[in-house]
């Protein structure tokens, strides 16, 4: 069975992670930008169900520092992986 994450194997811009440090462990969640632009933010321990969905980055981004997620340092882009 294939995730939503994999059925945009061809289709991102770039993928962030960000955690809510104050969980023990630190709980993880996936933002990934498709190549239109559209965010979307995904939980892997939900087999990679969206969560949150946007059309802008400072919308998603705002969601996640609301519930005092924080990004981990850097970002994934697909030139990096090509």
């Amino acid at each position: 069975m294939s995730s939503p994450a994999q059925n945009l194997a061809d289709n991102w811009e770039f993928t962030e992670l960000w955690v809510d440090p104050t969980a023990s462990p630190p709980y993880v969640l996936i933002l990934l930008s498709d190549a239109d632009g559209r965010i979307c933010i995904y939980d892997p321990t939900q087999n990679y169900q969206v969560v949150f969905s946007s059309d802008t980055y400072e919308e998603a981004k705002l969601w996640l520092l609301e519930d005092e997620y924080e990004r981990v340092e850097g970002r994934l882009t697909d030139k990096m992986v090509a």
